[in-house]
């Protein structure tokens, strides 16, 4: 049998986690006891259907039990039990205003202070994140972006390095993105919007993208942005990083930037281990 712990920060996506699992074919249980996890193993080692995968969801809830998950987790090495750790995080900002916008108490929060709960829960957690197999951070991501992630490492078994990269476009008239790990401006380049042909047309076309590259600077920043990436990804997967925001920026949003967010996204989907998205935040903006 295969087991998947699946827990992590509340309000972090474990029930969005969960339910992927049972459409790729596990057998789930949220919020089990963590004293009765043994023996659910054990049963379903012995029963007909002992190869098949089950996913666990336990989480802070459990209360005095927790700390029990670190013996269970052992025990489960010893047997030779299949298993590993899937923690789903997110940054505490983004936990915070998911509890305000559902109007729900954290499990910790004992005084109503949602902020001290979140605290509590993160320190109390901790030694499962350092333990963990895999760990998406869900800051950034849709429903469909995390059960998509879920999917590659449990259905396409794809190698995953707990790194979920966003590229993302923006205008710098709008202001630059709060959680951009890295900002690249591309300004610099030749601007189709004062070609009329090309003025309201986007950087997904490619006579814009053809445009943008046309004065030979275009290609060759492109080459050297490829090659800081190849040379940064690795290093930030070696140094722990969980979630990287690389953001193009030209003046609106719509035309250089969408250029370059689209052909440094194309370039990293070659490469695997490790989750991608795109995003242009200002692509629709009048």
């Amino acid at each position: 049998m295969k087991l998947v712990i699946v827990s992590g920060m509340s309000g972090a996506g474990k029930t969005v986690a969960l339910k992927a699992l049972e459409d790729l074919g596990f057998y789930c249980v949220d919020n089990m006891p963590i004293s009765l996890i043994g023996k659910f193993c054990e049963l379903l080692s012995e029963s007909r259907d002992n190869g098949r995968r089950a996913a666990i969801g336990t989480d802070i809830r459990s209360g005095d039990g927790f700390p029990q998950l670190k013996q269970v987790l052992s025990e489960l090495s010893e047997k030779h039990i299949d298993h590993e750790v899937l923690f789903l995080d997110a940054s505490d900002r983004v936990l915070l205003n998911r509890y305000k916008e559902t109007r729900r108490s954290h499990p910790l929060s004992r005084d109503g202070r949602i902020e001290e709960g979140i605290a509590a829960e993160r320190s109390a957690i901790s030694w499962l994140r350092d333990r963990a197999d895999h760990i998406i951070d869900t800051s950034r991501l849709l429903t469909k972006d995390l059960r998509a992630a879920i999917a590659e490492i449990y259905a396409e078994d794809k190698s995953f390095q707990n790194l979920y990269i966003t590229v993302m476009s923006f205008g710098f008239k709008y202001g630059l993105p709060e959680d951009a790990d890295l900002v690249f401006d591309v300004r610099f380049l030749p601007n189709p919007f004062y070609v009329e042909e090309l003025k309201h047309k986007t950087g997904l076309c490619r006579e814009v993208r053809d445009y943008v590259l046309s004065s030979g600077e275009g290609e060759l920043f492109e080459q050297k942005i490829e090659d800081m990436m190849d040379f940064l990804i690795p290093r930030y997967i070696a140094e722990g990083k969980n979630q990287l925001v690389i953001a193009m920026g030209c003046t609106g949003g719509k035309h250089r930037s969408v250029t370059f967010a689209e052909l440094l996204y194309a370039h990293l989907k070659t490469q695997s281990g490790y989750g991608l998205k795109i995003e242009h935040r200002d692509l629709k903006r009048a």
